[in-house]
């Protein structure tokens, strides 16, 4: 499991970074003693580091220099700062990416992922379905949407999960009833319309709208 370590004052902020990440497959920690980050460095020995700017003790581009000095560990800074001569400065210290606050969780996810990819050859896991920004996590059955959690019944989570498994092809509706059917969901036409219908609404009304396309005459697809 890839370890990340958080270099943030804002509590909350962190909590949120942990809880996200934690969500994508990653462990993630954050430094309890800013004003002695290279410590918990040395003892997480993370494969990438999150870093904000503004610290109490010495600031974000102090902590980045120090560790250039004994890693070439991939480090995204993290910052309300938006200057150009910040970003600038943030890239000249030896960051390999920055990200404004506030910002998309899947955002950051997908820059921490390329990173990933480049240093260590990663591979997401596959317990987890993206599509426009939506988690669907197969290990709790549940959809993540901009840092909320997204309630689903059995039969809500079995419909999205085959169509993000066949994203940009068309599900036929017999294919979905056959899925339900197969987890002892003995539905007939009209109920998966009625389940359709609501788990487009419930979609909606997190602001997913147009998530799931009908395909009249043949069924249902999500695509990009």
């Amino acid at each position: 499991m890839y370890q990340i370590l958080i270099v943030e004052d804002d509590k909350i902020i962190e909590s949120a970074l942990i809880e996200s990440l934690t969500r994508w497959g990653f462990s993630a920690v954050g430094v309890k003693d800013l004003s002695n980050v290279m410590k918990q460095f040395h003892q997480v020995k993370p494969q990438i580091v999150l870093m904000d700017i503004s610290l109490p003790f010495y600031n974000g581009y102090y902590w980045c220099s120090e560790i250039r000095k004994i890693s070439k560990i991939p480090i995204i800074f993290l910052s309300s700062h938006s200057e150009n001569m910040d970003i600038v400065m943030a890239i000249n210290m030896g960051g390999d990416d920055y990200i404004t606050k506030p910002f998309p969780m899947e955002v950051l996810v997908a820059k921490v992922q390329a990173l990933l990819r480049r240093t260590y050859d990663y591979r997401p896991q596959t317990n987890q379905l993206e599509h426009k920004g939506a988690v669907l996590d197969l290990n709790d059955a549940s959809l993540y949407y901009q840092d909320e959690k997204i309630e689903l019944t059995k039969n809500e989570f079995r419909i999205l999960e085959i169509l993000m498994k066949n994203k940009n092809e068309v599900v036929s509706r017999e294919r979905i009833m056959k899925k339900l059917w197969d987890n002892d969901s003995f539905i007939d036409d009209n109920t998966l319309t009625v389940n359709m219908n609501r788990l487009r609404r419930k979609l909606e009304g997190k602001g997913l709208n147009g998530f799931i396309e009908t395909k009249k005459g043949l069924g249902y697809i999500v695509h990009n």
